[in-house]
């Protein structure tokens, strides 16, 4: 979409990718995990207990829950990652507590070992992590290191003898810190160029037994929500860890890290599409049952609004989730852009949505009883870890912005030999003079979009030729410099979350249209109503990209900042002078 282009094949039509025995086997899972969670699992208990219960965990573990994507040959269940959406997404609308403690374990703590293990470490490792003999956690952040990951200070020195490495240091805020066994832990360690002689210092990941000794935790933290789950601190004091447990190659740890965040957030929004499900079937519940003003109060403009905007936002997330692990099933390697724009709309569409389900509910919904508030105290993390929002959009648009800069240097190369490049440039000038000319540049949808979404097709298209030239213009303004201006890049990415929504709900309808599901015409409300707004919002924000008046704007908020900065607060006195 940056380069203005559509990969049709990755997105149309909307995936399939159960075999008929994997289809079988999520049938037979489906039915035990709801109702494991409907009559064992008790999240408000779990929530007061600030753990999760002996019961539920044991529970959790017959149903080898634990180990869902691992292997059926090393102990688990052996899941696609479409099928492992599905059951997140069950455990997602009941306990996200729970959620985290799974996720934790198996999303981000065996992940490394799952797609960077040797042999020998996946069949010493995971046949007791699949059932939950063993707890693995993910051991990254650190007081002087969020989401600069790579300023990180736990050291890991390599011995004389070349047969361990000494790891000291400590991690903050680890899920399952304080029940792991096994960890996944990031280190610096020196590491000599061999083209130049220098050494420096790389991050390096490693496999920690708590048995290796010099490993310990702090207490639980006491935490706004997901309080369930057990969040600590983990300290390692000389842990020597064998060379054999370097996870990936000496020095590769920060694309190791990122590959396991990248892959494990299309679990994110599943789960979330799952929160926003049963909290709608709350609203839903209570706007059809209470009466004011003589009249149920769903038959009002206001709350019809709202339950509207709330089913939009989660037929948007589950399309997105459903995208991403079908094209992850598929073999797609380059998915972090759609899994990341997947992580962000979620986590603010799940909060949103909460949010107005105890407006519908009023009163009562601020009440425990309710269950919606604990709900709304689990969500507001999930728009901060594994990636913060506001960074994740940095990483949206700066990967699009490098993809268009390809395509732009290679024009900038073709130019300097015109006619050896003819073909290219003729193409690719006629395709600017008409995007410049408000007559697109001729990509379309009509050949995979259902006929009766024609207009919202025809929407999507504008805005991509809209959105690609703007990319295009924003990197010939700033040039290497697009990295500082972050008020742009935030807009950008906004857009192209957008973008891509409107791509995977017109999807999603045009397979639901096509063969003629019970819900199609719902599903075609729901897509064009998306498209509209969405298509709205794209061309004004992308448009005020070119205005002086939103110069001006970004100049006044920098100024606001700087000020409250330096005054340590706000700087206008209270009205009254008193």
């Amino acid at each position: 979409m940056f380069k203005g282009q559509i990969n049709t094949e990755q997105v149309f039509p909307y995936p399939s990718v159960l075999s008929e025995e994997q289809a079988q086997t999520l049938q037979e899972l489906v039915g035990p995990v709801s109702r494991f969670f409907e009559e064992v699992n008790d999240a408000e208990k779990n929530d007061v207990l600030e753990k999760v219960e002996d019961k539920t965990m044991q529970g959790l573990k017959e149903l080898g829950a634990f180990g869902l994507q691992i292997p059926v040959s090393l102990g688990g269940l052996g899941l696609s990652n479409t099928q492992y959406a599905r059951l997140v997404e069950i455990v997602g609308m009941h306990d996200l507590g729970v959620g985290i403690t799974l996720g934790a374990h198996q999303s981000i703590g065996f992940k490394g070992i799952l797609l960077y293990g040797t042999p020998e470490q996946k069949e010493k490792y995971l046949p007791k992590l699949a059932t939950g003999e063993t707890i693995a956690a993910f051991c990254l952040t650190e007081p002087a290191s969020g989401s600069d990951a790579a300023s990180i200070r736990t050291t890991a020195e390599l011995s004389p003898c070349g047969t361990h490495y000494t790891l000291n240091g400590g991690k903050i805020w680890i899920s399952n810190g304080g029940l792991a066994e096994i960890f996944t832990v990031f280190a610096k360690t020196p590491l000599k160029d061999e083209a130049t002689g220098e050494v420096r210092d790389k991050i390096t990941a490693f496999i920690v037994e708590r048995s290796f000794g010099g490993v310990t935790h702090g207490p639980p933290e006491k935490k706004m929500g997901i309080k369930a789950s057990n969040t600590a601190e983990v300290h390692f004091d000389a842990v020597r860890v064998p060379v054999e447990n370097v996870l990936g190659a000496p020095g590769a740890g920060f694309k190791v890290a990122m590959h396991i965040l990248n892959n494990g957030r299309f679990g994110m929004a599943a789960a979330l599409a799952g929160t926003m499900r049963g909290i709608i079937s709350k609203a839903v519940a209570h706007a059809a049952n209470r009466t004011q003003f003589g009249d149920k109060i769903y038959n009002f403009g206001a709350i019809q609004e709202k339950l509207a905007r709330m089913a939009l936002l989660q037929y948007v997330t589950e399309s997105m989730a459903y995208m991403i692990s079908a094209n992850m099933d598929q073999g797609a390697s380059d998915f972090q852009i759609e899994a990341a724009i997947s992580k962000i709309f979620g986590s603010e569409a799940a909060w949103t949505v909460t949010d107005e389900c105890i407006q519908i509910l009023g009163g009562m919904g601020f009440m425990k009883d309710a269950g919606v508030e604990r709900v709304m105290r689990d969500l507001r993390i999930f728009r901060i870890f594994e990636g913060t929002n506001d960074i994740l959009r940095l990483f949206v648009a700066l990967n699009g912005f490098q993809n268009a800069g390809s395509q732009l240097r290679g024009l900038q190369q073709a130019v300097k030999n015109p006619l050896g490049n003819a073909g290219l440039l003729v193409s690719e000038v006629g395709k600017r003079m008409r995007r410049r000319a408000g007559f697109g540049t001729g990509i379309s949808l009509s050949a995979v979009v259902h006929p009766s979404l024609s207009s919202s097709a025809e929407r999507t298209v504008r805005a991509i030729d809209l959105f690609a030239g703007t990319v295009e213009e924003q990197l010939l303004k700033h040039g290497k410099k697009i990295i500082d201006e972050q008020f742009v890049l935030k807009r950008i990415a906004d857009s192209a979350i957008d973008l891509y929504a409107m791509v995977v709900v017109l999807s999603r309808a045009s397979r639901s249209l096509e063969q003629g599901h019970s819900t199609a015409q719902h599903e075609k409300v729901l897509c064009d109503t998306w498209c509209m707004e969405a298509s709205d919002r794209v061309v004004q924000n992308l448009t005020s990209l070119r205005a002086d008046s939103t110069r001006q704007f970004f100049k006044n908020l920098r100024s606001i900042s700087k000020a409250v900065v330096e005054n340590e607060g706000v700087v206008s006195p209270n009205p009254l002078g008193i």
